[in-house]
């Protein structure tokens, strides 16, 4: 007899947690006194890990100006495509904000979705408003700010 595995709904994707001495070098970053300080030590916490979501998505926070914010944001976005298929997402499913573990990923997206808009790629803002709204439908953008 075969085992056969039912389903409900759309899968969901978890991302695994970072090492927790990362997310206090993270935290001790965010903590300096002004924003070229951060953006250093931000970047420092980049070079020891560079799939850190969260590290990507707090540069593009301090970003010098908008197109360093969008390429900060880029970067962690494609770099969470690629930690989400690791974790075994398939191009659809959610990735809900309610697993901490996501949100550096889905804050990245959000990034990427408002710089886009102030660089005057709407189309790109509104696909990556329409993939936060498919990963997480019960999400608000005000709520990843």
């Amino acid at each position: 007899m075969t085992n056969i595995s039912m389903t409900t709904g759309l899968p969901e994707t978890i991302l695994l947690a970072e090492d927790s001495d990362l997310l206090a070098a993270l935290s001790d970053a965010r903590a300096a006194d002004d924003e070229t300080e951060q953006r250093e030590a931000i970047g420092s916490v980049l070079k020891s890990k560079p799939t850190f979501l969260d590290a990507w998505a707090a540069l593009g926070e301090v970003g010098r100006d908008d197109l360093e914010r969008y390429s900060a944001y880029r970067v962690g976005y494609h770099r969470g495509l690629d930690s989400l298929r690791k974790n075994g997402w398939r191009g659809s499913g959610y990735v809900r904000w309610e697993k901490e573990t996501n949100r550096g990923f889905l804050r990245c997206l959000n990034g990427l979705r408002k710089a886009a808009e102030v660089i005057g790629e709407t189309d790109e803002a509104s696909r990556c408003g329409q993939f936060i709204q498919q990963l997480d439908p019960t999400l608000s953008f005000d709520a990843i700010d």
